[in-house]
């Protein structure tokens, strides 16, 4: 497949706040803590996001133009699932643009990454990231060191076209240049380290491919240099390809009792061989802390 990658001074941006709302039902719940504000660099195109887990349906604010007005609500669409994260999208008819999200919430965190394909040389993107639940930091006493650690997948959106297979159809003879895309998706998989006592936080995505073209680019890991770590459990550092070119930044936040989950976003731009230098990438990622009920196989490591 010959991939197409717009331009990344194309992209269109609004400015992006906090006041997400992410709950089982739908109904908003007042966070017993403020949830830290994403950066306007991480949220895009994202404003907030709103998940009803009964209804399986997703409402993202401020995605220009997936509906009227910018608010739409996404469909579930368990086809484009990837591991870990559960898939919704919108397309208001075949000549609008598609619009590809996904989502995860664990242990009252969550985030959720949206991708609008490439259309009329631009593209919509963002992702977000919040908290609904409390959160209290791990021992770091004596009797706990603080150091603790989070594994698990990963999902990006790319600002290039996919393999189109969710798309509305149009008339044969309707001219490219009008017709909508589908957002290129990026799996992988995360590992997290964080040291309390020190208010730390590193980590690696790795792994990275294409979800619908697996072979086609080879996509670098990305490393989530040391950064800091707030007593709301917030969190921020920047993106390198290897250990010296910095590409982006990320944000998250921790939540539960003694922080049993993790949820935060990237962005990353200029970090992909063969785009020109355009490769734009916005990605979440949803992780349980190792030793927890629901961590991930990674962390099942011999013992000294």
């Amino acid at each position: 497949m010959k991939r197409f990658w717009l331009g990344i001074a194309a992209v269109v941006a609004v400015s992006a706040c906090g006041g997400d709302v992410f709950t089982e039902t739908g109904t908003p719940v007042q966070p017993v803590e403020p949830t830290p504000t994403v950066p306007e660099a991480i949220a895009g195109n994202v404003t907030s996001v709103e998940y009803n887990q009964a209804n399986q349906t997703l409402t993202v604010t401020g995605s220009q133009l997936d509906n009227t007005p910018f608010e739409a609500v996404y469909t579930r669409n368990a086809a484009l699932d990837v591991p870990g994260y559960e898939a919704y999208t919108s397309q208001a008819s075949s000549l609008d643009r598609h619009f590809t999200a996904f989502v995860q919430e664990r242990d009252g965190v969550y985030a959720a990454v949206v991708g609008g394909g490439p259309q009329f040389n631009s593209v919509i993107m963002g992702s977000t990231y919040g908290r609904d639940g409390t959160f209290t930091a791990p021992d770091t006493t004596p009797a706990g060191s603080g150091l603790v650690s989070y594994g698990g997948n990963y999902v990006g959106v790319l600002n290039a076209s996919g393999d189109g297979n969710d798309l509305l159809p149009v008339t044969p003879g309707t001219a490219t240049e009008i017709r909508p895309t589908q957002t290129a998706e990026v799996t992988g998989l995360v590992f997290i380290n964080a040291d309390f006592a020190d208010n730390a936080i590193n980590g690696i995505v790795y792994d990275r491919v294409l979800a619908d073209d697996p072979g086609s680019l080879t996509l670098t890991d990305l490393s989530l240099f040391p950064g800091t770590i707030d007593s709301n459990g917030a969190f921020n550092g920047e993106v390198r390809r290897g250990s010296t070119q910095t590409v982006g930044t990320y944000a998250g936040l921790f939540g539960g009792t003694d922080a049993t989950a993790v949820a935060g976003a990237l962005t990353a731009s200029n970090h992909i061989d063969g785009s020109g230098g355009d490769a734009l990438e916005y990605g979440v990622f949803v992780l349980a802390q190792c030793g927890t009920a629901n961590a991930d196989p990674i962390c099942n490591q011999p013992r000294p």
